[in-house]
């Protein structure tokens, strides 16, 4: 993801997902391709932007709605990825939802 997200003024969701890998990829490129692949394909989705440096990982999902993120939460394929995240991937994370009341910038 190289571009901002193209998102509304505000009244919509942003869930930032913050993380530090475990050493190698072991299967994590290509995983992290297919749910961003998968995410763009969810009602209620409306963009991400992410960034790693120095093994710290932000990644910023945008959703039209609380509905929305458990529903992406719930989808099979995205299940079967945070059990591997869990298990291998990540070092530490943190998963914080929040509701965006203003938006704006050049």
């Amino acid at each position: 993801m190289t571009a901002l997200a193209q998102t509304p003024a505000a009244g919509y969701y942003a869930v930032i997902f913050t993380s530090t890998r475990t050493a190698g990829d072991q299967g994590y490129g290509e995983m992290a391709a297919r749910m961003a692949e998968l995410a763009a394909q969810q009602p209620g989705y409306l963009g991400a932007e992410s960034a790693r440096d120095d093994g710290l990982g932000i990644t910023v999902s945008y959703w039209e709605s609380e509905a929305a993120i458990a529903a992406w939460k719930r989808n099979a394929e995205h299940l079967v990825a945070q059990a591997k995240g869990h298990s291998t991937w990540y070092q530490h994370f943190q998963l914080r939802v929040a509701k965006v009341e203003r938006s704006y910038g050049k």
